[in-house]
């Protein structure tokens, strides 16, 4: 069995290094070819996850035609850039099984990785690989469970055997909506809670934010056609607590470095930063209630500094849980 990974980022390289441990051919792509020679030679990503050898059977390529030779492809690019590049490679990836590992929704379209993938190929099969993880853990053989949401039964199944292993466990639903909105929700509330602890609020502070995060959360779900129980799972619930609580999260660092008022590393990737945005809009329009959104949108703008944030959060009318 051969499958490809396509971005070679920490979290691509992390699946790839799991599933060749497993006994799969794996062929990890990148655009740089300085980079992806590097790694073929070095048998590590020392840019990306230092001291995760490669096994043997993961070959490092900028070749995209051969990494995308494979019937099954992860997709492990950044979700601002996912519609680029099923756009600009359609030809290639049609007739694939195209299994998205990104989180979020696009600033253009308001849509998660799965909805994007089946209007620009609706001809493959879709799915979403999503849940607490970061990509040091699973690089490292540490035991980590994921949710895999397929809209078919038959391809989540087959997925679930494909890429299931020894520390990699997978959880099935068909459940896509819940499972694309509770990764990419949970990121904007990691904001939130990094804000909270870097502006010195409290640990307190955080629960409660996380809670009343969760909530909102669920509101956009539901209203959206999400089950309740997808994000009471991994999806939602797991990737919450997992990215509200750790400094591995880039999107609670980043939250943290605005609650302190410093700046950000350049280049980095905060996936909830556009997922803020566009969740907003789309709650603007399906008339959501989401007020911890709004204040991670406008602190990210520079329309709100963190204590009139926390100000209108507070001074919102007494209602029940």
């Amino acid at each position: 069995m051969t499958i490809g990974v396509i971005g070679a980022g920490a979290f691509g390289t992390s699946l790839a290094i799991s599933l060749a441990a497993a006994g799969r051919e794996v062929r990890l792509w990148g655009r740089d070819g300085t980079a992806m020679l590097e790694m073929q030679d070095a048998r590590e990503n020392a840019k990306r996850l230092p001291g995760a050898p490669f096994p043997d059977t993961l070959t490092a390529t900028d070749n995209f035609a051969e990494a995308t030779a494979p019937d099954t492809l992860l997709l492990s690019v950044p979700m601002q850039q996912l519609e680029t590049l099923l756009e600009d490679n359609a030809e290639t990836l049609a007739q694939k099984t195209l299994v998205a590992c990104c989180k979020g929704f696009s600033l253009r379209t308001g849509e998660g990785p799965v909805s994007l993938i089946a209007r620009i190929l609706p001809q493959t099969q879709a799915a979403i690989l999503t849940g607490p993880s970061f990509a040091a853990d699973i690089a490292q053989g540490l035991p980590t469970a994921l949710t895999l949401a397929c809209a078919s039964l038959a391809c989540s199944q087959d997925l679930q055997e494909r890429l299931s292993t020894r520390n990699l466990r997978l959880y099935r639903t068909t459940d896509v909506t819940g499972a694309e909105l509770g990764g990419g929700l949970k990121n904007v509330i990691a904001i939130a809670s990094g804000v909270v602890i870097g502006a010195g609020l409290g640990e307190s502070a955080r629960a409660a934010l996380m809670t009343r995060g969760f909530a909102e959360m669920t509101r956009i779900a539901q209203a959206l056609g999400a089950r309740p129980e997808t994000l009471a799972g991994l999806s939602g619930f797991g990737d919450l607590t997992l990215t509200c609580t750790s400094t591995q999260s880039r999107n609670y660092r980043y939250g943290q470095a605005l609650g302190r008022g410093e700046e950000f590393a350049a280049g980095t990737t905060v996936e909830g930063a556009a997922t803020a945005r566009a969740m907003l809009q789309l709650a603007e329009r399906h008339g959501v209630d989401m007020p911890i959104t709004r204040a991670v949108t406008a602190i990210i703008a520079g329309d709100l500094d963190v204590g009139a944030a926390m100000d209108q959060l507070l001074a919102r009318p007494l209602k029940e849980e």
